[in-house]
């Protein structure tokens, strides 16, 4: 039932950043920058949660995700360490995301080829 639930989190995420970029003059970073935004504040109210123990990885996959997990990381760091430890904690919840993203850009560099 989780595959299920994976799917249908994942592809109305997908579907409204589709329906965004198709009736808008917005870019795929715009949508990209709202998403990461949005999954902060459903941390913040405590519905990325949910979401999580609802579908899994069809919530913790995709760009929304990164931004409850720096939200997380930032709360997580403010309790440790007070005002100071929220750069810090979004550093270590954030970081493991952001070296996967350049290791894996590069890595797909070597095979792709942009096009002019």
């Amino acid at each position: 039932m989780i595959f299920l639930w994976a799917f249908i989190v994942a592809g109305l995420f997908c579907l409204v950043a589709q329906l965004i970029l198709d009736n808008t003059k917005l870019t795929p970073g715009h949508i990209t920058s709202m998403f990461t935004v949005l999954g902060a504040i459903l941390g913040f109210f405590g519905v990325y949660d949910k979401l999580i123990k609802l579908a899994g990885g069809g919530a913790s996959t995709i760009i929304s995700n990164f931004g409850y997990l720096l939200y997380k990381g930032g709360i997580e760091g403010y309790q440790a360490k007070g005002i100071l430890g929220i750069f810090t904690g979004i550093l270590v919840n954030g970081g493991a995301a952001i070296v996967g993203a350049v290791v894996f850009a590069a890595i797909l560099t070597i095979f792709f080829n942009p096009k002019d």
